[in-house]
């Protein structure tokens, strides 16, 4: 993320946010412009997944500092988007990661039948049936019911050990958290999770369970992960590393 300061007199209502289409080395990538009363600065960043760019700006910014800041960052923005490309792209013969493992795309022929991870070799191979306009969906559907099979288990089994009660648990594909606790001890996880290795599930599941008795990141919070998932210090740093690269691959 990018920012420049500059100082401000007063503080203002801030007006609603806009959005534009910009290019980025030919690339076009939707841009939300939000102005912050408060804000002292300028700053860029780019949304999990790489398709989207939200900037802040100082109430009242003129035109041409948003578009001078932009174009001194043409270069940091085509580096840091490079990253994504091919990323977003499923297709027959290309791979998708399912618990850590690449499984190779293979398309059944048939218009009917479930998908299913299959040994061919040495090689992981997802086999997915009907046509290729719902080969993408039907990627998607078995992911998110792969993922609830393991949450599931896996939440059950860190709930019985910090002795607390989960509400129930529900499935989304949410971009700025992995998961969530509520005060009720509703849970809440991205399904996208299913696609790292088995200690970053099992960590995700174990980080959210332990928010059921401690609703903070404390220290005993911290301690109490640690206690379920002796892999956390990793599966952060997994999930730090390449998180964004989850949120790039496009199902729709």
């Amino acid at each position: 993320m990018f920012s420049l300061l500059r100082k401000t007199s007063g503080v203002k209502k801030s007006p609603q946010p806009t959005t534009r289409m910009i290019d980025v080395a030919g690339r076009p990538m939707p841009l939300t412009i939000r102005q912050n009363a408060r804000a002292t600065r300028m700053t860029l960043r780019i949304e999990p997944g790489g398709r989207e760019l939200k900037m802040t700006i100082p109430t009242g910014l003129p035109e041409r500092e948003i578009k001078a800041f932009l174009d001194r960052h043409q270069a940091w923005l085509m580096t840091k988007l490079a990253r994504f490309s091919g990323e977003s792209v499923l297709e027959e013969g290309g791979t998708i990661l399912i618990r850590g493992i690449a499984h190779r795309i293979e398309r059944t022929g048939k218009l009917r039948g479930l998908t299913e991870m299959v040994m061919v070799g040495e090689d992981a191979v997802l086999r997915v049936s009907g046509g290729p306009e719902h080969l993408r969906r039907r990627i998607a559907d078995f992911l998110k019911k792969e993922a609830r099979k393991d949450l599931e288990h896996l939440v059950g089994i860190h709930a019985r050990i910090v002795g607390r009660k989960v509400k129930s648990i529900s499935f989304k594909d949410t971009r700025s958290r992995w998961g969530s606790c509520a005060a009720d001890g509703a849970l809440s996880f991205s399904w996208r999770i299913v696609m790292a290795p088995p200690k970053v599930i099992d960590y995700l599941a174990a980080h959210e369970v332990a928010h059921l008795r401690e609703m903070n990141h404390g220290p005993d919070f911290w301690a109490l992960c640690e206690e379920l998932c002796p892999a956390t210090s990793d599966a952060r740093r997994w999930l730090k590393r390449n998180g964004t690269m989850l949120h790039a691959i496009d199902f729709d």
